[in-house]
């Protein structure tokens, strides 16, 4: 498997290879500009404390910054395209110029559209392009690359989830194509706490190797505190972070190649710890 997604000599894939070189996966910071996100809703709305987070993720060891201006919890209230470039708008104009790699969680190809002409190289679509069919042909008229998640309208207790993945990723795959964007700008996500059982998820993580191996893109793995740590240890929100970089590092080891985080420096931490034991092993 290639280690980039984007050629080297474009200059934006250098926050996938630096870490893959150092033989672990890539930091994705998560950054929620919405008073309704599950986790750190209305805690960085304003640019200026945006910014100050976005910093604070880079000095821990953040790779790149994932920004999503419409949550996507369990019961989401969807916002008008004018209102989700509103809350992005004053945060990409502080973080572009600073030279922050940026990537913006949309299923939006109109806001998708604007924030890559302000500089951003990587969509992050939890629809992986079922529900916008301009989403592609904005990113390949683009040059950046996109994150394709698995996603699901409702819970199927009896889903074979392996082959709702291919159909899911074979058709988001064909969209691509035809629009023209090349293979090796996509990244899949399985998509874990996204229409899917507590059983399905815990399927979804220990399957990535097969979802690896089927498709040669790389993979991004996003469990940062989510309900399926509530539901394996009965934990509340903020105490799920054992449980997360549990995953998260069997993840890695399964072949994750982006870790999509809230807590930068603590995943950095571990990562350095499990780098350094395989290589005594």
């Amino acid at each position: 498997m290639k280690q980039n997604f984007l050629s080297a000599s474009e200059g934006h894939a250098l926050w996938l290879s630096k870490p893959h070189a150092m033989g672990r996966p890539a930091l994705m910071g998560i950054l929620n500009v919405t008073p309704d996100s599950f986790s750190d809703g209305g805690l960085f709305q304003s640019p200026e404390t945006a910014l100050a987070h976005a910093r604070e993720m880079l000095a821990d060891g953040a790779d790149i910054v994932d920004i999503g201006a419409e949550s996507t919890r369990p019961g989401f209230r969807s916002v008008p395209a004018d209102e989700e470039w509103a809350r992005l708008e004053p945060v990409l104009g502080r973080l572009v110029p600073e030279g922050v790699p940026l990537s913006v969680d949309t299923t939006k190809s109109v806001v998708a559209r604007k924030a890559l002409q302000g500089g951003v190289r990587l969509i992050n679509d939890v629809w992986g392009f079922h529900s916008d069919p301009d989403m592609p042909f904005v990113i390949a008229d683009s040059g950046a690359g996109a994150v394709i998640m698995h996603n699901r309208y409702e819970v199927d207790d009896q889903l074979d989830l392996l082959a709702d993945w291919r159909r899911f990723f074979d058709h988001s795959l064909e969209l691509a194509e035809k629009a023209g964007l090349a293979r090796k700008r996509l990244i899949l996500d399985p998509g874990v706490g996204f229409g899917k059982t507590q059983e399905q998820n815990v399927q979804a993580i220990a399957s990535l190797g097969v979802l690896k191996t089927e498709y040669e893109l790389p993979i991004l793995l996003g469990l940062s505190r989510k309900s399926l740590f509530g539901y394996l240890l009965g934990r509340p929100i903020e105490d799920r972070l054992a449980g997360t970089l549990a995953a998260n590092l069997v993840g890695a080891d399964l072949g994750a190649d982006i870790l999509r985080v809230h807590d930068i420096r603590e995943h950095s931490d571990a990562l350095s710890i499990r780098r350094v034991l395989k290589e005594a092993v």
